[in-house]
């Protein structure tokens, strides 16, 4: 798989001629089936689409496969949870399985009458109820996944599966594998569904359908939405906003809608993998900080449809180009990750200070505001990246850098920018340009 536009990606049926997409190997295969010989369950999350049920079909190819998206099974598993079991007796993938949380106390039954890993394999898209009783009934019993959208790495086919950091370390095993994109912003405006990575499949109407799918069904059932023209100017706005720190009062007074209308629905886009608040570093010692978190789309196609750039190109060269890369590049930093089976949540954050300091940039006094874009910490280091879609980095991006020498008992590690430069660089000793296809 050279790139998104290999015929590599594509089989043919030798009875019909018809070509259909080929399946793409995805990072968390192995994960799972190690979770398949520790948990007596496993629960696999993840956004509508994002394919959760080819993955389990394929790990799982042995197994019964169950999915409550129809309405008989839904039924059944919500009205007669120990028949169900009984008729669907594990090892057993069920789909879609938070349509009957009624389901989950039997399922639990199960685990606790037998010692054998593996009984079921569980997915959901729709963890806002799903994750609550989980936690309430099947509580060290349940090994949890969550699986993204396509990483880079899995659209071209490496199998490289190591968290970024931005060391040297890292740079130098992941060059041993690295491909570099023809076209980035055309990984970016597609976006990472895996239906999408069907050249013929049209990208509008894909993206026309799942907000419409999404709104529709998945909105409504998850909070009762009623007013779901205004969830969508809801979606609109906020996708206007990724990459910027997040005011909840002036998305409400674009759409109309009190501040706790638009608390309530924002919820309901980060539970449903629809969105991704990066909070912040928190220091006593950085007294300055702003608290608030800042506001990510998940996917870079579902941003770039709602806000209406339409190409590539368009989007490449367009007002939003620098918002959508950084929203790129940290939806790739938190895929690695979760695929490595991590939680991103307790590594990553951002700062950013009210206070700005004067630098000299090209003979230039400007006026820069202390921001930090990402940071991961691991054992007590602190690693700051700076995002930028330029192609030519240079250090005076990481002047903020130096704020994390404040922080006691931490150490500062080796900085980045990421950015569209053609190869890894150093800009002083400690900071390095790493081109985005290394994530």
């Amino acid at each position: 798989m050279a790139d998104l536009e290999s015929d590599s990606k594509f089989a043919t049926n030798q009875t019909t001629g018809d070509k259909y997409m080929d399946y793409i190997f995805r990072a968390l295969e192995d994960r799972l089936r190690k979770y398949e010989k520790t948990y007596k369950a496993i629960l696999v999350t993840g956004a509508r689409q994002v394919g959760k049920s080819t993955l389990l079909k394929k790990v799982f190819a042995d197994r019964k496969y169950v999915s409550l998206d129809d309405p008989f099974m839904e039924q059944q598993a919500r009205e007669s949870g120990n028949m169900f079991l009984e008729l669907n007796s594990p090892p057993v993938t069920i789909d879609e399985v938070q349509r009957a949380k009624e389901l989950f106390r039997y399922i639990k039954i199960k685990c606790d009458e037998s010692e054998e890993k593996g009984l079921f394999c569980l997915s959901g898209s729709q963890p806002f109820h799903l994750m609550q009783n989980v936690s309430e009934s099947l509580s060290g019993r349940i090994g949890i996944i969550e699986l993204s959208g396509l990483s880079m790495r899995e659209c071209m086919g490496d199998p490289f599966n190591r968290r970024f950091l931005p060391t040297m370390e890292y740079v130098t095993e992941r060059r041993k594998s690295v491909k570099k994109p023809e076209n980035i912003w055309e990984i970016i405006h597609r976006g990472g569904y895996p239906e999408l990575q069907d050249k013929d499949k049209e990208w509008n109407a894909f993206y026309a359908d799942y907000v419409k799918t999404y709104i529709e069904r998945d909105v409504r059932e998850l909070a009762a939405v009623q007013d779901l023209n205004a969830f969508r100017q809801l979606m609109i706005a906020v996708a206007a906003r990724t990459g910027e720190v997040l005011n909840y009062s002036g998305i409400a007074s674009e759409i109309g809608k009190d501040v706790g209308t638009v608390k309530n629905w924002m919820s309901i886009l980060e539970a449903s993998g629809i969105i991704y608040l990066l909070e912040p570093y928190t220091s006593n010692v950085l007294k300055r900080a702003i608290k608030s978190p800042k506001l990510y789309f998940r996917d870079t196609g579902l941003v770039s449809y709602l806000t209406r750039w339409l190409t590539a190109e368009s989007l490449a060269y367009g007002a939003m180009s620098g918002p959508i890369f950084e929203t790129y590049v940290v939806s790739e930093i938190l895929k690695s990750f979760s695929n490595e089976g991590l939680d991103y949540r307790h590594f990553v954050s951002y700062y950013r200070g009210r206070d700005k300091k004067k630098v000299n940039e090209d003979g230039e006094i400007r006026e820069l505001e202390s921001e930090i874009d990402i940071i991961i910490e691991e054992n007590g280091i602190l690693y700051p990246i700076e995002i930028k879609k330029n192609a030519e980095a240079k250090a005076i991006m990481t002047s903020a850098f130096s704020i994390l020498d404040q922080i006691p008992g931490k150490k500062r590690g080796m900085g980045a920018v990421i950015c569209n430069c053609p190869d890894v660089g150093a800009l002083r000793e400690n900071i390095l340009q790493i081109p985005v296809w290394y994530i």
